[in-house]
């Protein structure tokens, strides 16, 4: 039986970390909810005031913690791998302070050895930094994560909604594993303060490795009764692409242009190992967009 922990969520107004903090307090840990704006902080959980950004306001928050789980990036940022990077020193050095047992991260699938992203070399860092001080990582690495309210999932919906045809360039043939936030937030209640996963790395994805334009085929699908038409083009720059995101959705050119850096990469999980210590099979993509539209539709969106 695993003891129950003191657990700070970081980002916990976010797109995983507001669906956490109910989870982790299900599961019967203490929960304290970060976020910049505690006074603002409406969610279960024990608010508390800090900024990664800010080295001196870690030590309250991480005072008498066990486990925190760090959830924050600045993709919207053109500097995010300086920003990050800092972030990320500043909590392992009030981590290790604090007399923290485990950091758990979620990181992004590829393989070490890719010419990787900038996206995807910046979360390979912090897994690093994060644990520079001497504190047990836990990462939890993960391609799209497919939720109401997901960045790379909005993207997705977004496009199949609002175009009646695509142009879109060849990256949408390559592969990757698309998992339903339902499933990480299970994955990272299972990790916590678990003897079997402390300083691990785990590979963490649906049933399903698709190509995007097979994604982007089911979404169409399952949002509109049909596929839209798509045509692939050679040549589509990550530039071009992100301003026609931008056009197209709602999501910012910064944003756009870090994830799609990142999608030329082929992204599948390839160690299974964390189901020995989480159990359980894992939600079908079609499922994970059949309750994220729901999710949507449920918070009148």
């Amino acid at each position: 039986m695993v003891a129950m922990a003191t657990v700070l969520v970081t980002g916990a107004t976010g797109f995983i970390g507001r669906r956490l903090v109910p989870a982790l307090l299900d599961a019967g840990h203490d929960v304290r909810a970060m976020t910049r704006r505690p006074d603002s902080y409406d969610g279960p959980g024990e608010p508390v005031g800090a900024d990664v950004a800010d080295r001196a306001s870690l030590d309250a928050a991480l005072r008498g913690v066990d486990v925190a789980v760090y959830l924050v990036h600045s993709l919207d940022d053109p500097d995010f791998e300086r920003k990050d990077a800092e972030a990320a020193r500043n909590f392992s050095a009030a981590a290790a302070g604090a007399g923290v047992k485990q950091i758990v991260y979620m990181g992004g699938l590829g393989d070490d050895d890719d010419d990787l992203s900038a996206h995807l070399r910046s979360r390979r860092e912090v897994e690093h930094l994060l644990g520079g001080d001497g504190v047990p990582v836990t990462v939890l690495r993960a391609a799209i994560v497919v939720g109401h309210g997901g960045i790379s999932w909005e993207i997705t919906r977004q496009l199949v909604k609002n175009l009646p045809a695509m142009v879109v360039p060849k990256w949408v043939h390559t592969r990757t594993q698309p998992i339903a936030l339902d499933d990480v937030v299970r994955y990272v209640v299972g990790v916590v303060d678990h003897p079997d996963a402390i300083g691990r790395v785990f590979e963490i994805g649906g049933t399903e490795q698709l190509t995007y334009l097979e994604m982007m085929e089911v979404a169409g699908e399952l949002i509109n009764g049909r596929s839209i038409p798509i045509v692939t083009v050679p040549v589509l720059t990550p530039r071009l692409s992100s301003r026609w995101l931008a056009l197209v959705t709602d999501v910012d050119a910064t944003t756009g242009r870090n994830l799609i850096d990142s999608m030329s990469h082929e992204v599948v999980v390839k160690d299974t190992s964390i189901r020995d210590v989480v159990p359980g099979e894992p939600l079908s993509y079609r499922e994970s967009v059949r309750r994220a539209l729901a999710e949507r539709e449920a918070a009148g969106a």
